[in-house]
């Protein structure tokens, strides 16, 4: 059963860091591009980025560019997600999902695997 899991998420302030890790198991995660999602209170589920399998590309989408950096290590079932110089608009669940048909979109209608989302809260 393909499961994914995310951790690393909390609370930090304005200007912090956090990293999340996305942990896969009961498929092959090397296989698949992974995108990281947020869906902030009120507001639709958004792509912010997305890996390829073998992790030479990447996709941001313009809010997080220069801020957010998605990175993976196949070897250990994860991908991670660096978010630096955090906002208080990135409050959000944010959730990891795989691409078996490794399209590469920030939709998530391509995403058949879903982690249960860890929260951040960016707040002084």
């Amino acid at each position: 059963q393909a499961q994914l899991v995310e951790s690393g998420g909390g609370l930090v302030q304005p200007g912090g860091s956090l990293r999340l890790s996305c942990t896969a198991s009961g498929f092959t995660m090397a296989l698949s591009s992974i995108g990281w999602f947020r869906q902030a209170p009120g507001r639709e589920r958004e792509g912010i980025s997305v890996i390829s399998s073998s992790g030479d590309s990447a996709t941001y989408v313009d809010s997080v560019k220069g801020r957010f950096t998605i990175s993976r290590d196949n070897a250990k079932n994860t991908v991670f997600l660096q978010m630096n110089s955090l906002k208080p608009e990135d409050t959000a669940v944010y959730y990891c999902a795989a691409d078996p048909r490794r399209v590469g979109s920030l939709m998530s209608r391509f995403y058949d695997y879903w982690g249960r989302g860890t929260q951040v809260t960016v707040s002084s």
